[in-house]
C-alpha cells in the first residue's frame, strides 16, 4: 500500500509571491490545490485552518508544480496542528457538527446575542468598501446594524456604494473633518450605549465574526474590548508577502486566546504593545468603556501627521484605566495588504511615525509613566534594532532592508509629527468652538 506523502511545511520567511490563501475546514472535504503553471504559478500557500468553523491556526506549505491532493493537504495540516485539532474536538468526531462543544456554545451565545453596531470608517475607496459591506451584510448574527462614516469626502462615490447596496442594515454619515479618529469618535457618539465593532474598509469579515466577538464578551463579562485575528485576504504580490513576513496585523500573537488586564501587567506591560493587544481593524468595544477614557486621540492615526497607532493608544488607555482586553482568535477578518512596494514603504514609514508618536502622546498626557517608559528602553532597543529582537524575528535574509529603514526613519520623526498633529487638532477645536 502506497504511503501518502504529506506536503512540506515552510516558515513564513520561505513564502514566495504569489502565495495562495486557502481556508481549510477540517470537518469537511478538503479540496485539492490544483497544478501550478511554471514559473508563474504559486509555489506556496498560506492556510487558515478551522475545525467546525473554529480557527485553530495557520501554516505555510510548499505547493509543487503538480499541486497537492486534498488528502495530502489534510495530512500536512494534521502533522503540524493535529494536537490543537484533537484538543478542540472534545466528545465530538471530526465530521459530527452536532457533537461540537464549540458550535453548541455559539448557539447559546446567538440565542442571547447583544446588539452590535459595526462601524466602517472610509475615504474614497468604493470598491474595497463594497466588498467589505457585502461581507457584513452576510453576517450570521441576529442583532446588528452597520454605520458607515464617510471621512472628509471629496466625491459622492462612498454614498453611491451605499445607495446601490440598498440594505436596511446600513446607516450613512459624513465626518467633514479629516482624520480617522474624528470619524471613529463621531461613530461612538452616534451609537450611544452598547457594543461597537470596528472593521477597516480594506477587509472582509468571516460570516461568524460578530458571533465570535460576542463570544469574547459572553465568556469574559468584565471585558471592555474584544479583539480578533486579521488574516491575509490575498498574497499575490511581493509587497503583500513581505508585509505578512514582517508579521502582518497579528505579529507573534497567533491563535492562542489571551486576556490582558491589570493582573497581567507583570507579563506584558500595557505600555509595551509588542506583541500587539489587537488591531483597530478587528475589535469590538463597550461604548461606556470608550467614554471612560475619552475616546480616540484625534492627534493620532491616519489623516494626521502621526499617521497611525490610534488603536494602540486606545488599548493602552483602557488597560491603564483598569480595563480588560480579550484576544479572541476565533473572530476572523481578512485584510487585503498593500499591493505595491511603494505603498508598503509608505505604510512602514507610517508605522514608525505612529509608534513614537504614540509614546509622545503618552508622555504629554500621562507624564507619571515616564520613568516606566525609560525602563522599557533597553527592551525596545533590542526588539526594534537587534536581528534577534521581536521586530526582526523570522524575517528572511533577503527581506528588503529599505522597508526596515523606512520604519526606523519614521520612528525618528514621530514625536515631532505628533506635536504638529496636536497643535493642528487644538487649532481645529478652537475654530469649531468659535463657529458654534
Amino acid at each position: 500500500m502506497e504511503t501518502l506523502m504529506a506536503g512540506r511545511v515552510l516558515s513564513t520567511g520561505e513564502m514566495t509571491a504569489p502565495c495562495l490563501c486557502i481556508d481549510v475546514e477540517m470537518s469537511a472535504e478538503i479540496p485539492a490545490i490544483p497544478a501550478q503553471r511554471v514559473p508563474l504559478g504559486a509555489a506556496s500557500a498560506w492556510l487558515l485552518v478551522s475545525i467546525h468553523t473554529e480557527a485553530v491556526g495557520s501554516l505555510v506549505i510548499e505547493v509543487p508544480p503538480e499541486g497537492l491532493s486534498g488528502e495530502q493537504v489534510r495530512a500536512t495540516v494534521m502533522g503540524e496542528l493535529g494536537g490543537e485539532i484533537d484538543r478542540r474536538l472534545g466528545a465530538g468526531t471530526m465530521g459530527n457538527a452536532a457533537a461540537s462543544p464549540f458550535l453548541a456554545a455559539r448557539q447559546k451565545i446567538l440565542s442571547q446575542a447583544p446588539n452590535m453596531t459595526v462601524v466602517v470608517c472610509t475615504r474614497e475607496r468604493p470598491e474595497r468598501l463594497r466588498t467589505c459591506l457585502q461581507s457584513l451584510i452576510a453576517q450570521q448574527y441576529p442583532n446588528f446594524s452597520i454605520l458607515v462614516i464617510d471621512n472628509f469626502p471629496s466625491t459622492d462615490r462612498t454614498k453611491e456604494v451605499i445607495d446601490r447596496l440598498a440594505s436596511p442594515l446600513i446607516t450613512y454619515a459624513v465626518q467633514p473633518e479629516k482624520g480617522l479618529c474624528r470619524a471613529k469618535n463621531l461613530a461612538i457618539q452616534m451609537v450611544g450605549d452598547g457594543i461597537v465593532a470596528s472593521i477597516d474598509d480594506d477587509e472582509t469579515a468571516d460570516p461568524h465574526w460578530l458571533a465570535e466577538l460576542a463570544r469574547g464578551f459572553a465568556e469574559h463579562p468584565q471585558a471592555d474590548a474584544v479583539t480578533g485575528v486579521m488574516a491575509p485576504g490575498e498574497l499575490e504580490t511581493w509587497a503583500q508577502v513581505w508585509f505578512e513576513q514582517f508579521g502582518g496585523h497579528n505579529k507573534l500573537r497567533g491563535f492562542t486566546p489571551a486576556v490582558f488586564s491589570p493582573q497581567t501587567a507583570h507579563v506584558q506591560s500595557p505600555l509595551y504593545p509588542l506583541p500587539s493587544f489587537g488591531s483597530g481593524g478587528n475589535v469590538a468595544f463597550r461604548t461606556t468603556s470608550l467614554a471612560r477614557i475619552g475616546g480616540f486621540d484625534i492627534a493620532l492615526g491616519p489623516g494626521t501627521a502621526s499617521r497611525s497607532n490610534e488603536d494602540t493608544r486606545l488599548f493602552t488607555d483602557l488597560l491603564l484605566s483598569g480595563g480588560t482586553i480579550v484576544y479572541q482568535p476565533t473572530a476572523v477578518t481578512r485584510h487585503f495588504h498593500r499591493r505595491t512596494v511603494e505603498e508598503l514603504r509608505t505604510q512602514m514609514l507610517g508605522y514608525g511615525v505612529g509608534l513614537t508618536a504614540f509614546y509622545a502622546s503618552l508622555v504629554l498626557d500621562r507624564p507619571r509613566y515616564l520613568p516606566a517608559l525609560i525602563r522599557l528602553l533597553p527592551t525596545a532597543y533590542h526588539d526594534m534594532v537587534d536581528q534577534e529582537g521581536l521586530q526582526s524575528s523570522g524575517l528572511p535574509p533577503d527581506f528588503p532592508a529599505d522597508l526596515l529603514r523606512a520604519k526606523r526613519r519614521g520612528m525618528f520623526i514621530g514625536p515631532m509629527s505628533y506635536l504638529r498633529a496636536r497643535l493642528a487638532a487644538g487649532r481645529s477645536e478652537r475654530k469649531a468652538k468659535v463657529v458654534r
